[in-house]
């Protein structure tokens, strides 16, 4: 008998760690049996745009031209306001035609950038941990990662020395995440200034993530490495409306620098796709004056108290963690628990036990890499009062188990 033929490719399985998609089955399984499940995983927002935002879209959805193609790489109107920002924000000049695509959300950009920039066999320098797509965007571009640990003791910085020259020789890019997901940690201007001489020396690409540039705490204000004379020769910067603008199911965002790597991605997602929906552009025009108008606080003071209260009722509870910098997440070392017969307390099984026992979801670090196991990121998606019941229901579990 010939064997059923399987349709799936291999590199399938080079796209990640499965852990996001067995959490979803976590919480369908809790959710099944009666848990009232408080998900602080997935870092979605639980918060709507701004009535302005949402009557843009409104607005634009009416209209009968809305509907056609909308162009792969952006309206011109939302290319220029999406400039204007980064001028007003960072400080930062980028021609809207040049040196600006539009997409569909951050994670659409980072997906295909590889495939856009580089050869199979080519390689480039990720985080680790880092967010999952990174990695999975290599291995469909056939690019072999190196990674770089973000530890503690180093701020959650690479250790660029620590890379040896023959590495940054081969390296066709560098990824940067900061403010990090999933470590909430933040960089300055003085640690990108030293990346841009790495890049400048070895003629390497710095691709910077930094969707959660409005998201920083106690009056952090994250820089775009971009505003560094000189950078855009050598950088890219990833910006989305998902997170700081409550915009994450319309799917928008834009890649800001390198006109010729803005140019190879254009030139990509011109043979995948046809561009962002209209009325969405619209909406992300009417969030990004809004956000210029400077009437209108920014996501992070949200983030920020409920950091505050949640850590606070954590730390009450026994399990004591770092105060996050930035982003919506925290990034905790799993608590001291007693050894018993379950084997391990691995990040995976904290995570899993806690959504059975507590019915709280939240991602074991293993998700974002090598470097994550011993850790979960908690998201803080919740309103402060759902935020202290999950923490109550926490540090029962934790007493339990000690």
């Amino acid at each position: 008998m010939v064997a059923a033929r399987k349709w799936r490719a291999d590199r399938l399985g080079q796209l990640g760690s499965p852990i996001f998609a067995e959490l979803a089955e976590w919480k369908r399984a809790a959710a099944f049996a009666g848990s009232d499940v408080i998900d602080l995983g997935i870092g979605s927002p639980d918060r709507p745009p701004t009535p302005a935002v949402r009557q843009a879209l409104s607005e634009a959805a009416l209209q009968a031209g809305a509907y056609r193609y909308p162009g792969s790489h952006g309206t011109e109107a939302f290319r220029v306001k999406a400039a204007e920002w980064m001028a007003y924000r960072f400080g930062v000049s980028l021609d809207p035609d040049a040196e600006l695509v539009t997409l569909m959300g951050s994670q659409d950009g980072l997906a295909h950038l590889a495939m856009a920039l580089c050869n199979p066999g080519d390689t480039a320098l990720l985080p680790d941990p880092g967010y999952p797509i990174y990695a999975g965007s290599l291995a469909l571009a056939g690019v072999e990662p190196v990674l770089m640990p973000l530890r503690a003791e180093n701020g959650y910085l690479p250790d660029l020395d620590g890379i040896c020259d023959d590495v940054w020789e081969r390296a066709a890019f560098i990824v940067l995440n900061y403010p990090n997901n999933p470590l909430s940690a933040v960089a300055d201007l003085d640690f990108y200034e030293r990346v841009l001489h790495k890049a400048k020396q070895h003629q390497v690409l710095i691709v910077h993530d930094l969707a959660y540039s409005e998201m920083a705490f106690d009056g952090f204000e994250p820089p775009s490495l971009l505003a560094i004379p000189g950078a855009i020769d050598y950088a890219v910067e990833f910006h989305s409306l998902s997170k700081s603008f409550n915009m994450a199911g319309c799917r928008i965002g834009f890649l800001g620098g390198n006109r010729d790597a803005v140019g190879a991605l254009r030139e990509l997602k011109g043979h995948i796709d046809y561009g962002v929906f209209l009325p969405v552009q619209e909406a992300g025009i009417a969030a990004l004056d809004e956000a210029m108008s400077g009437t209108l606080p920014k996501a992070g003071e949200l983030y920020e108290q409920r950091r505050n209260r949640l850590i606070g009722a954590l730390r009450q509870e026994g399990w004591s963690m770092a105060l996050p910098n930035a982003t919506m997440f925290a990034w905790a070392a799993l608590p001291e628990l007693a050894a018993d017969g379950g084997g391990a307390w691995t990040s995976r099984r904290f995570a899993q036990e806690l959504l059975q026992q507590a019915g709280v979801a939240v991602v074991p670090g293993e998700a974002f890499g090598r470097e994550g196991e011993g850790f979960v990121r908690i998201a803080l998606v919740e309103e402060e009062a759902r935020l202290l019941e999950a923490a109550q229901r926490i540090g029962a579990f934790i007493r339990s188990r000690r």
